[in-house]
Order: structure tokens, then C-alpha cells, then sequence
């Protein structure tokens, strides 16, 4: 803390993160992704629903119907976890689960029509959360980022690979 006379102490500004971190590509995008999952929870707060529970509606919006097990693996969640997000959903009415006729071990999950209202809901929240976070880049820039982040998550985890040969 500095003095300019006896009466007047200057407080230093907010401390930031040291060099070392603030040099560290994977630092930046560990805390950038907190502060948007931060955001992304809170608005969603509302919905009482998850950006978890987004991913599942989307999900099933492309590619229905699936197994509880395929959900799990495409989504990288946890199986366990899994069950009570679908639990979530099917008590409000957002997805219906049932025996698949080919296994019977297996429940099939479908998305319902206030399944289909709540995604197009919750993605008018992601784009708006996402359109304030690239605030400070302009659009080639936003392209350019998403594409070095898809090539990145392509690399370090095969699931994106195979979605982009899918869509390719």
C-alpha cells in the first residue's frame, strides 16, 4: 500500500492472475470455460434445467431414439449421473422412456413434444449467453476460434470425430 500524505492511501487494483498463468493457453480455457459455465447455469436457473439437461435434449433432437447407454457415451457423461438427468426429464414430461423391443435389458429414450419446445427454448438461451461471451471478437474471428477448438476436441477426443465425419 502506498501513501501520497498522511491522509490519502491509494489501494491497489484487483490482483491478477501471475504471468505464468496468464501464458498458459489450456489456463485461459479451463477459466473462460468456468466463467461460462457460471453464466450458462444461471440462466438457465429459471428453466430449471441444466445446460446437463440441454445437452440431452439436443441430443436426442438429432438422433433419436437412444439407449440410455448410447446417450451416456455420445454426451461423455457419467452412466450413473446419467439416469438421474433422465430421471429429471421424464418427470417433467420432456422425454419418455421405454423398453427397447429388440433388448429388453435396454430402455429407449425418446424426446416429447415439450421435449422439442424446451430444447428450442434452451438454445434461444445458449445463443444468447454465446453472442455475449464472443462479444470482443467479430465474426471471422468467431469462426476462426470455433475451428481451432473443433480441431483441438478432435483431436483429444474421438467423439467429435466421429460427429464431424457424420455431418460431412
Amino acid at each position: 500500500m502506498t501513501t501520497t500524505d498522511e491522509t490519502t492511501v491509494l489501494t491497489p487494483g484487483p490482483a491478477g492472475p501471475p504471468r505464468t498463468l496468464v501464458s498458459s493457453t489450456p489456463h485461459l480455457m479451463k477459466r473462460l470455460a468456468m466463467l461460462q459455465k457460471d453464466r450458462a447455469m444461471s440462466a438457465f436457473e429459471e428453466s430449471g434445467l441444466t445446460p446437463y439437461h440441454y445437452a440431452v435434449l439436443t441430443l436426442l433432437e438429432e438422433e433419436p431414439p437412444e439407449t440410455q447407454a448410447m446417450i451416456a457415451d455420445a454426451l461423455g457423461y457419467d452412466r450413473s449421473h446419467l439416469v438421474g438427468l433422465l430421471d429429471e426429464l421424464e418427470e417433467r414430461g420432456l422425454i419418455e422412456r421405454k423398453r427397447d423391443p429388440g433388448d429388453r435389458r435396454r430402455h429407449l429414450v425418446t424426446l416429447t413434444p415439450d421435449g422439442k419446445r424446451a430444447a428450442t427454448k434452451l438454445r434461444s438461451i445458449v445463443r444468447k449467453l454465446e453472442g455475449e461471451f464472443l462479444t470482443p471478437l467479430d465474426d471471422d474471428e468467431r469462426q476462426t476460434l470455433h475451428r481451432l477448438l473443433l480441431r483441438l476436441a478432435r483431436y483429444h477426443d474421438p467423439r467429435y470425430e466421429a460427429a464431424c465425419q457424420r455431418d460431412a
